[in-house]
């Protein structure tokens, strides 16, 4: 819909460009991806906004710089296979579908990895591969990936993930520092793994194993009413601490 399109370009101008991100592949990406079906129905008005909303089981799509930041971070130049650890909405992964040659996503809540699966079919971005599968354990099948990307925040480094990882290749994974999450940057070289400290975040908890959630949970941490209006206030557009790419 229109209105979706003019709040797309606004929310990549506003909050994403204005924040520093120039690469222009990732503009274009999110300018295209309709983010707004990737949230509940309820808050499809409130889909651009500079902030997460929930998707129920208790998860959440992130906020859209954290989405531009992270694929940013990456460096794709349109030739990768990319392991996604942590499906959610799906909405990451149908940007660097955009971006990359080959997308697998892994989610550990499978009634979350069939509704996106079935999301970014109806979109026709059929280079991404969604399952349902313990992402700790990286993707061996697959591997090895030229990026990797975790969209849930680990007490540590997982070992599975940086073996799966190309030599030269980049893994971006959030890790709990104390009271903080931190957005680290790996680089596998050889057998050498450099890193690099990037932003202030907070995601979910990197979880192990598969979960067949309970049906009842689908709209948990969903408000059951939302007002129709444009609710974003100052504070909503202030940018957190940290967020901006330098």
């Amino acid at each position: 819909m229109h209105k979706f399109s003019v709040a797309r370009r606004r929310m990549v101008r506003e909050q994403i460009a204005g924040a520093g991100i120039t690469d222009p592949r990732v503009l274009k990406a999110m300018e295209e991806v309709p983010r707004h079906l990737f949230v509940p129905k309820l808050l499809s008005h409130r889909a651009q906004q500079p902030s997460a909303l929930p998707i129920g089981y208790g998860q959440t799509i992130s906020k859209p710089f954290t989405v531009g930041l992270m694929t940013t971070l990456l460096e794709l130049k349109g030739h990768e296979t990319v392991l996604e650890v942590g499906t959610g909405s799906g909405y990451q992964a149908a940007i660097l579908a955009h971006l990359a040659q080959k997308i697998i996503s892994v989610e550990r809540i499978a009634p979350l990895a069939d509704r996106a699966r079935e999301t970014l079919q109806k979109l026709g971005l059929h280079n991404v591969t969604v399952l349902a599968h313990d992402g700790t354990t990286g993707y061996a099948d697959h591997a090895p990936f030229d990026a990797i990307m975790v969209t849930a925040c680990a007490p540590h480094l997982p070992p599975h993930l940086v073996s799966q990882l190309k030599d030269g290749g980049y893994l971006l994974i959030p890790v709990t520092t104390g009271e903080d999450q931190i957005l680290y940057r790996y680089q596998r070289q050889g057998q050498e793994v450099i890193v690099e400290q990037s932003v202030s975040c907070r995601f979910v908890p990197l979880l192990d194993g598969i979960k067949i959630e309970d049906p009842a949970l689908a709209n948990q941490g969903i408000p059951e009413h939302e007002s129709l209006s444009d609710t974003t206030g100052p504070e909503d557009n202030a940018p957190s601490e940290g967020e901006h790419l330098a």
